[in-house]
């Protein structure tokens, strides 16, 4: 939100706070979400990158191509686990799993 309107809205007695307060996350889940989501962003751009279809990665991992969407989605019922294994399918070493949860925000 940009400033002159976050402190428009302050002037005029409202909280602006943070999706995590909205929520009530705690710092923990808020971490987690976000490197579920780093993973995620991270999966796709890997996929597409080394030219390989939904359908093929899910092939890789024995699943389906909606559930392969479902993962580049950070869909809530996809695992980490199954993020990793798809990341280790499509070639990526440790340091690229290290590198990828690096850029999730800190919370």
């Amino acid at each position: 939100m940009e400033k002159s309107k976050k402190a428009k809205l302050a002037k005029a007695g409202w909280h602006v706070g943070t999706t995590d307060e909205f929520l009530g996350l705690t710092s923990e889940e808020a971490a987690l979400i976000e490197l579920k989501l780093a993973l995620s962003d991270e999966l796709r751009a890997r996929r597409v990158a080394k030219g390989v279809t939904q359908g093929e990665l899910a092939k890789r991992l024995g699943s389906s191509q909606s559930r392969v969407a479902k993962m580049e989605a950070a869909d809530a019922s996809v695992t980490m686990d199954l993020l990793v294994r798809a990341h280790l399918a499509l070639g990526a070493t440790p340091k690229d799993l290290a590198r990828t949860i690096g850029k999730a925000k800190a919370a």
